[in-house]
């Protein structure tokens, strides 16, 4: 603002401008580097969480491993009495064992593996005389049957199936009944 009676209003005018573009430019200055200081704050804050949440992937990794390493041993452990069985019988004399006694002894070891693995959350599928599951059994053949409420029941089961915790490890081989073929 210029006023017209005093010649120096010109200057003063110049010097305030000047005075306030210092005044803003230390703000932005003050500003910038306050912002700069917020931005690697962040910054390093975000490199500390990445470093910690990668630390936490690999460790729970190998708790994983180490869990799944546990199971195995718990369950081979449980096995050591039957492979003991096993390896008795494949050191006995066949000249001095008649074939009864080692059916017998082969039936005892078979009965205690399947003890132990059942102990583990361990099942036979054995569904001969039940419906058809897809989720459990693979049908392997059809046979044809003259009465309806025999259609998708299983007739043979040519190979059981086992599970392990409800999780099937192999179907059961299975032959279908079908009506009206």
């Amino acid at each position: 603002m210029t006023d017209p009676r005093n010649p120096m209003s010109d200057h003063t005018t110049d010097e305030n401008a000047d005075q306030a573009t210092v005044d803003a430019s230390e703000i932005t200055t003050d500003s910038a580097s306050a912002v700069q200081r917020e931005l690697d704050t962040l910054n390093d804050r975000y490199l500390r969480l990445a470093a910690e949440y990668d630390n936490f992937r690999r460790r729970a990794v190998k708790e994983r491993q180490e869990a799944g390493w546990r199971a195995q041993g718990e369950l081979v452990r449980g096995m050591l009495d039957a492979i003991d069985d096993i390896t008795r019988f494949a050191h006995v004399d066949p000249t001095l064992v008649d074939a009864k006694t080692v059916v017998d002894g082969v039936l005892m070891v078979e009965k205690k593996m399947f003890k132990s693995l059942a102990g583990h959350g361990f099942e036979t599928i054995d569904p001969t005389g039940h419906a058809f599951d897809p989720a459990q059994h693979e049908a392997v053949s059809t046979m044809p049957t003259d009465v309806a409420e025999e259609d998708a029941i299983v007739a043979v089961t040519f190979q059981v199936g086992y599970m392990i915790n409800g999780h099937v490890l192999r179907p059961a081989r299975v032959v279908v009944k079908q009506y009206g073929q």
